[in-house]
């Protein structure tokens, strides 16, 4: 790589970082406000809380990655135009073509970083984080691969999964006496929870220990009165913005399969595709919406109106998708169409300068 084009690699990617850790530092602390309240609640302390909001880092960085790329090369560049750089890097031989080179190089590298935080690091994160907290406060319940597990007075239960219409899957419970020896098991295919608390479920063997014998029972339907609250089984319920592109595939085949809404789901997989493209759009972005040079305009109010824009990008998809959910628009139009019309004003503004 060429000195120039590795100079202004450079600078851009240094102003993207600092922009998101003061990004970052804003939202942990907008974290630490709403999380305080919850100091006490159980065993949330606040070495807990502050585990919790350091684990929330990697998916922050995800979502903000475009907005910080964004407000990096303004800041890079507006630096640049000051120092009259972008005047001298132009008439040394760097024709636009050039300069669009250099800045889907730096996009790409930070397309790149998006991708693996998206896919690898914040699903992870983010699902140890909310086991972390749930446990905390309730610490009569524990997550992990197997489902929730829940102590409930002389039982143990284990709900393998919940599905968005709140019905419970993979269900087992074991039950023992005071001195703690299984006396009875059970499990059932499903069940759904009444609002008074009450399971009904459905394909039930139970397996009762008397002496040395085990009497075994069938059931296609039947009640069960649990003193677990409803919003215990929340945890279950893996919000979609907080899956990785790979699980959301699986996750949509197996709702397809029960018979369940993929909308959402879909949504969210459409925008994870093209969410590191997005980064790309915004590296362009600001070379369009910044002057070439101190004399073309005012620096201050350029950099104010591309951070406002950034901002209006960062909201723009979840409002996508929400009139998507609404109106019935298709999901790859609602995930796509915020980065599409980003791209194209990026190309008019650029086509824009060129022939001024």
């Amino acid at each position: 790589m060429k000195t120039i084009p590795r100079y202004l690699i450079r600078q851009l990617s240094v102003m993207s970082l600092y922009a998101m850790f003061a990004l970052l530092a804003l939202y942990s602390f907008f974290d630490i406000v709403a999380e305080a309240g919850s100091i006490g609640e159980g065993g949330y302390t606040a070495g807990k809380m502050a585990q919790y909001i350091l684990l929330q880092i990697p998916d922050h960085a995800y979502q903000l990655m475009p907005l910080a790329v964004l407000i990096g090369s303004l800041l890079a560049l507006s630096r640049l135009a000051a120092n009259s750089e972008l005047t001298v890097i132009k008439t040394s031989g760097m024709s636009t073509a050039n300069l669009l080179a250099v800045f889907l190089a730096f996009g790409l590298i930070f397309a790149t970083a998006t991708a693996l935080l998206g896919e690898l690091a914040a699903p992870a994160a983010n699902r140890y984080a909310e086991n972390l907290k749930t446990t905390a406060k309730n610490g009569k319940i524990s997550t992990g691969a197997e489902g929730l597990w829940i102590k409930e007075q002389n039982s143990i239960v284990n709900v393998r999964e919940m599905l968005p219409d709140q019905t419970l899957r993979g269900i087992k419970a074991f039950r023992h006496n005071d001195a703690f020896q299984l006396i009875e098991s059970w499990q059932a295919d499903a069940a759904t929870v009444a609002p008074d608390g009450t399971w009904r479920l459905e394909n039930v063997r139970r397996s009762i220990l008397g002496g040395e014998r085990v009497r075994t029972e069938r059931h296609a339907h039947e009640n069960w009165q649990a003193g677990i609250r409803s919003g215990l089984l929340d945890v279950l319920l893996v919000s979609p913005d907080q899956m990785s592109l790979a699980a959301l595939t699986a996750y949509i085949a197996h709702l397809e399969e029960n018979r369940q809404k993929t909308d959402l789901y879909r949504i969210e997989w459409w925008r994870k595709l093209m969410y590191p493209a997005a980064t790309v759009v915004m590296a362009f972005v600001a070379f369009a919406f910044t002057p070439q040079s101190a004399r073309h305009g005012n620096m201050g109010l350029k950099l104010f109106g591309g951070i406002c824009l950034g901002l209006a990008f960062h909201f723009s998809g979840r409002l996508f998708g929400f009139t998507s959910r609404l109106y019935g628009i298709p999901p790859f139009l609602a995930a796509v169409l915020p980065t599409l019309l980003f791209a194209a004003w990026a190309v008019w503004l650029i086509r824009r300068h060129e022939v001024r």
